[in-house]
């Protein structure tokens, strides 16, 4: 049965359920077939995305500018000189004002915080562009990929070789959502944060998967169906 996702927010991948998250790779699989045989699917038409960056990206914006644009709709872009946002107006009353005019926001940006005061002040969907401790539509994407590669997902493991970041707290999330086993290789000091490794093993025992927080690439990797990584500095921390 179909779950009724209609103006729900995605925070974090944590958040949403497996159905939910099925739905997600079922509807990608649909678009992806329209998209290739041409045939037209403006699920989207008239509506208007606002894309917030404060951080600045290449694939995010086009990715989701022409998925906007090729779904109907119209994706208008700001970067962090182009609105108010924390200088003269708060969160609550950006959030309040841009809902008036806009039917769902995608925001990129470094405070995990502001998207979740963008979502409970506005009354329009906020969609998790990226985050410091979060990046929920990088991931899906990633998952529906291997999907498609391996035929499922359950029982796969993933190895993660970086940055305890951002990128393995939601490919911590989406693994043990969907019964993947997953094993973090980050460096001492760099690892992801427990209240993360908590959720997500709550998740995993449930799926029957596994977690691994490791040191040693190594020993991450054995045995792994998929390895993943990531830059080896996240933005902002070069100098670390």
């Amino acid at each position: 049965m179909a779950v009724n996702m209609k103006g729900k927010s995605l925070l974090t991948i944590h958040e949403l359920s497996l159905e939910e998250v099925w739905q997600i790779f079922e509807l990608s699989k649909s678009l992806k077939e329209k998209r290739l045989s041409g045939e037209p699917h403006r699920l989207l038409d008239g509506k208007k995305l606002g894309m917030i960056f404060s951080k600045p990206s290449t694939r995010t914006r086009v990715s989701f500018e022409v998925g906007i644009y090729e779904l109907g709709g119209t994706g208008l872009y700001f970067n962090q000189n182009d609105l108010q946002l924390k200088k003269s107006e708060n969160v609550s009353d950006t959030a309040k004002v841009l809902s008036r005019y806009l039917d769902g926001i995608m925001i990129r940006t470094f405070d995990h915080q502001d998207v979740v005061d963008l979502a409970t002040f506005g009354s329009i969907p906020i969609i998790n562009g990226l985050t410091d401790l979060h990046h929920p539509c990088q991931v899906l994407a990633d998952l529906f990929t291997i999907l498609e590669k391996k035929r499922t997902l359950q029982g796969l493991k993933l190895a993660y070789i970086g940055d305890g970041n951002n990128m393995a707290h939601s490919l911590l999330h989406g693994c043990a959502k969907v019964g993947m086993n997953i094993s973090i290789a980050s460096p001492s000091g760099y690892t992801p944060l427990e209240s993360v490794v908590a959720e997500s093993k709550k998740d995993a025992k449930y799926m029957g998967s596994k977690i691994e927080i490791l040191n040693d690439p190594i020993a991450a990797v054995k045995d792994a169906d998929i390895i993943y990584t990531d830059v080896w500095a996240s933005m902002g921390q070069e100098k670390e």
